[in-house]
């Protein structure tokens, strides 16, 4: 039981350990490099939720675990609205230029499509109850979101040569799509079981 929490903070904690020792900080800004770890952690956080969700975190109940996938949303929200504010307030021209999907850099595209993913369904979330939105319906809406979050984060993560260590920004982004990849399919047999129970 243990372990599997000592692999999760390994997963997320040695990529974050990896880029403060990074000599590149040594040109950086303090607003730049607090961007840049929001978006590590961001990272970090989006290997949680199918965790989470899934159910595969020993200790939490399924309530708590649902409980924990919500506000473990809310904090990955803020980790990118720190990390976007943060890049903002350091080169407002290069923001300007990937929200408008004109920058040259190819990992900009992939960083906005993951950001405007998660607001989406931080806003579906918080007016999921005022809208009556159904649970089929809630589930239809946000998995694809997930999925373009999940692939956004980690071609983004990929494409950026910066302070993060290769092996273990690997291993993370290899780490977030198998376990996303694995909820869903859980998830999905699981409605079908239910179904046929039913």
């Amino acid at each position: 039981m243990a372990l599997i929490w000592v692999a999760l903070a390994a997963a997320v904690g040695v990529p974050i350990a990896a880029a403060a020792l990074s000599p590149l900080l040594e040109w950086r800004g303090a607003v730049y490099i607090l961007a840049g770890f929001a978006g590590i952690i961001a990272l970090g956080l989006v290997l949680v939720q199918p965790l989470l969700i899934g159910g595969y975190l020993p200790g939490l109940s399924a309530y708590r675990g649902r409980r924990a996938h919500h506000w473990i949303g809310g904090a990955l929200v803020a980790a990118v609205v720190i990390h976007v504010g943060g890049l903002w307030i350091t080169s407002p021209p290069d923001m300007v230029d990937a929200l408008l999907f004109s920058s040259p850099t190819p990992f900009s595209p992939w960083g906005v499509i993951a950001m405007w993913a998660i607001f989406a369904v931080a806003l579906l979330a918080a007016f999921r109850r005022r809208w009556g939105m159904r649970a089929q319906t809630w589930r239809i809406a946000h998995m694809p979101l997930a999925i373009v979050i999940v692939a956004g984060s980690v071609v983004h993560g990929l494409l950026i040569e910066g302070t993060m260590e290769t092996v273990s920004k690997a291993v993370l982004c290899a780490l977030v799509l198998a376990a996303t990849v694995k909820a869903m399919v859980d998830l999905r047999v699981w409605r079908k079981r239910g179904t046929l129970r039913g």
